[in-house]
């Protein structure tokens, strides 16, 4: 029954009809911001109030923004400042019976709580406010669990729910005092609900890991199938909304859906590209990230983000235009930093995007100011709707990856079509010059890896400079 009940889902959905966006769109929803005061916050983290960045307003427009992306009716929003957090109800008692009110006179059927409510919390307010209660977390797991469209990506986002309901098992549900007896399967005289629940959750782990375990070896001989080409791998990691997909279109002209929405791309993406001088790289589009991202979505995606942890660069997108834009930032520094890629790994680009956003006196400012940092560390600023800056990017991106590549200098014969060929699809081709005999002389550029291929192909190839920490490659002879 319940197949027969899914695959009538699926059919109304390929119609068109979503019955679950249906339902969000009939549901009304209040967004509560309870945020602790500049002062508690600085408290609670052990630093000063400098170390607070994040905008009250800014954070509760996210939250919005985050119901909405779930198709919530959202009526509103109410930011509480908090001197402290309340063990029972995470609020204060007055705020609590304020907010009741409003719930009963709007007739509103959820409350989106922007904070990380313990089980015990979430009752509590749901009994306070009459109505469903759910916490960031929770919410955020929902969007990923709409969003996700790959067999892995729906794994991941199970497993991440799982992993968050058995926490909540502890008297949060209706049936959990009832006793019932097993048939064996289903566990022993007098086992409780709430054992069998868990259980049953544990068993759906153990099988979701096993079956991530098995995507993650085939994505491990996809990579190394890549790197026995070798495509040099490039990655966009980004707060979400960033414009990272629009970037990813921009840069491989492909149609990745792309919308002003959060989490609009939850499954990685791979294309190919073609730098300035013909190196081929393999352009990875993410998952956004966002403050606060749940830990069991981290650990859950990890498989996913193995992408950036061991991609040649990674491209850093903000949103330049963004109000909190410095805190987001902040955020994306922190969870690459949780998947063991160092905030200072010379592989790291900051790309500045949706400069097109800007009035032009501060367009000016931040081109100034991007162009004042040392060369290492200068950010790209780009605008991936209007293509400005693109070129500087890809040449950008270019110069960090020949950073250690090997120069030579070669000429070819006329009737060495295929060579010429061979060249421009294995090689970066710096400069060419057709001779008046008909001879090509050509200055190309290598990664290391590659070069004993290309003195193998071309024995007289000269190398022409060798960057810091390389020596001259030997069989390279210099011809007069």
């Amino acid at each position: 029954m319940t197949d027969a009940h899914s695959s009538q889902d699926e059919s109304r959905r390929q119609d068109g009809f979503d019955p679950e966006r249906a339902a969000a769109q009939r549901t009304r929803a209040l967004v509560v911001g309870p945020y602790l005061t500049e002062r508690a916050a600085a408290r609670a983290i052990g630093g000063t109030r400098a170390d607070v960045t994040r905008d009250a307003q800014a954070r509760a427009a996210e939250a919005e923004g985050l119901a909405r992306a779930i198709d919530l009716d959202v009526t509103g929003s109410e930011i509480v400042m908090l001197s402290q957090i309340r063990p029972a109800t995470f609020l204060g008692t007055g705020k609590v019976e304020e907010i009741a009110e409003r719930v009963k006179a709007e007739e509103i059927g959820l409350v989106m709580v922007d904070c990380a409510l313990s089980p015990v919390q979430q009752r509590n307010l749901e009994k306070a406010f009459g109505a469903k209660v759910i916490d960031r977390t929770g919410l955020i797991l929902e969007i990923f669990g709409r969003r996700a469209r790959t067999r892995e990506g729906s794994l991941q986002v199970e497993l991440a729910h799982l992993a968050y309901q058995k926490s909540r098992l502890v008297r949060s549900w209706t049936h959990l005092e009832r006793q019932r007896g097993g048939f064996g399967f289903m566990g022993g005289p007098g086992e409780s609900q709430i054992e069998i629940d868990r259980r049953l959750i544990l068993e759906r782990i153990t099988r979701i890991e096993r079956e991530l375990e098995t995507v993650k070896k085939t994505r491990g001989l996809h990579r190394k199938q890549r790197q026995d080409v070798p495509y040099p791998v490039v990655a966009l990691v980004g707060y979400t909304n960033a414009g990272k997909s629009t970037l990813f279109n921009r840069l491989t002209r492909a149609d990745v859906l792309t919308k002003d929405m959060l989490f609009a791309t939850l499954d990685p993406t791979l294309r190919a590209v073609r730098l300035p001088h013909g190196e081929r790289i393999m352009l990875s589009d993410t998952v956004g990230f966002i403050s606060d991202l749940p830990t069991m979505l981290v650990s859950a995606f990890r498989a996913t983000l193995e992408e950036v942890i061991s991609a040649d660069v990674v491209l850093h997108v903000r949103d330049i235009s963004h109000e909190d834009t410095q805190a987001q930032s902040a955020d994306v520094r922190q969870i690459l930093e949780e998947l063991g890629v160092d905030p200072h790994d010379p592989r790291l680009m900051e790309v500045w995007n949706k400069v097109d956003l800007l009035p032009e006196d501060r367009r000016l400012a931040l081109l100034n100011a991007a162009r004042r940092g040392p060369m290492s560390q200068r950010p790209f600023v780009v605008s991936a709707v209007t293509g400005e800056g693109i070129e500087d990017l890809l040449a950008g991106v270019e110069a960090r990856l020949s950073a250690k590549h090997l120069s030579f200098d070669l000429d070819l014969q006329p009737q060495d079509g295929e060579g010429l060929s061979w060249l421009y699809a294995q090689t970066q081709v710096l400069s060419r010059r057709d001779n008046e005999d008909g001879v090509v002389s050509l200055a190309v550029r290598v990664a290391p890896e590659r070069a004993e291929r290309l003195l193998r192909r071309f024995p007289d190839a000269r190398a022409s400079e060798a960057p810091k920490g390389h020596k001259r490659r030997g069989g390279a002879s210099r011809r007069a």
